[in-house]
């Protein structure tokens, strides 16, 4: 029984008009087999077995081509049986034929209905299983990408410790702001992987996303005065680059607020990507703040902490990072998607 049952009817994985075709060809098929192994069995059988090779007939019938093919083999075999092997012969009917045909009836409608029933319970398991299976390799998938997000982000807390101690050694007694700066970038941090995690933001567009989560570092920056603009079409990413685009889009952000607006000065920060290809994605964040100050002729640019982790950043999402200095600062990132 249980191979019998491993799968649906065969004629069912077929296209429709050819499951039809071919489960009314075997049903004729069956019934003219049934009916002529009955005719062979004539004369060895003791009178009262009319239904002998018919039973199996329709049994298999349904079993091979469902519960439609199966009724149809019924039909055609109750025909044969009743003008062949139930006496009198030729369609007679009297309570003795009657009698026997409802036999019949009743016997073949239980073994369709009972075939029926266990085939819908059978692929009701098939689909359960398979339900079962790609929640199982969901979640090895999601333990994969948990075992890498974390390592990823020790790395990068690693990092910025690395780099505050090579402050601190030039410049220890700047030791406590250092040490602030780095535990707001961890918080800043904590709060985006909170927030990529979070079941009601699954389904939430990336700009509304942006748009969300670049109120949180002002709001945890404790600027006032200004605001943030985010234009960002319907796109989607996945769950490693929206990571890494978040922190890019929190550094730069936290980069403005600290340095492009000082003295309470109020201003802007537009935050836009746009769609090159389809292939390639420009991320601009825009403030109309200070500018980047005249650095001396021998510094490196892009020297400060912040602008090593964009850089940094810009790297894993392998783009390309442009900086224009004016009225303000324009960030541009051009990555692939």
């Amino acid at each position: 029984m249980k191979l019998l049952f491993r799968s649906p009817p065969l004629v069912s994985r077929s296209r429709p008009a050819v499951q039809t075709a071919v489960a009314i060809a075997l049903a004729g098929l069956i019934s003219a087999a049934a009916t002529a192994a009955r005719f062979a069995l004539e004369g060895t059988l003791p009178p009262g077995y009319p239904f002998l090779t018919f039973f199996p007939a329709v049994i298999i019938t349904s079993f091979l081509c469902g519960t439609a093919a199966g009724t149809l083999c019924a039909v055609l075999c109750g025909f044969a049986a009743w003008y062949w092997f139930i006496p009198p012969n030729g369609f007679a009917l009297d309570r003795q034929s009657a009698f026997a045909l409802a036999f019949y009836v009743f016997i073949v409608t239980v073994d369709i209905v009972l075939i029926h029933l266990m085939t819908r319970a059978m692929r009701r398991l098939e689909a359960e299983k398979r339900v079962s299976n790609a929640l199982v390799e969901q979640q090895r998938t999601m333990f994969e990408e948990l075992q890498h997000r974390v390592a990823n982000n020790m790395a990068f807390v690693a990092s910025l410790l690395n780099m505050s101690r090579r402050r601190l050694k030039a410049d220890p007694a700047a030791a406590p702001a250092i040490l602030d700066e780095a535990r707001n970038r961890i918080e800043t941090m904590a709060r985006i992987h909170r927030r990529l995690h979070d079941p009601n933001q699954v389904d939430l567009p990336v700009g509304a996303y942006l748009r969300d989560l670049c109120t949180d570092v002002i709001e945890a920056s404790g600027v006032s005065g200004v605001a943030c603009e985010v234009d960002v079409p319907e796109m989607t990413l996945d769950i490693r680059k929206l990571t890494t685009l978040s922190m890019l889009v929190s550094e730069i952000i936290t980069n403005s607020l600290k340095h492009a607006f000082p003295d309470g000065r109020v201003g802007r920060i537009a935050v836009s990507i746009r769609l090159v290809d389809g292939e390639t994605a420009v991320l601009t964040i825009a403030d109309d703040g200070v500018g980047l100050p005249e650095a001396p002729e021998d510094a490196a640019p892009g020297h400060g902490l912040g602008n090593r982790i964009v850089e940094a950043l810009a790297k894993q999402l392998k783009g390309t990072l442009v900086r224009q200095s004016g009225a303000g600062l324009v960030t541009h990132i051009t990555f692939p998607l």
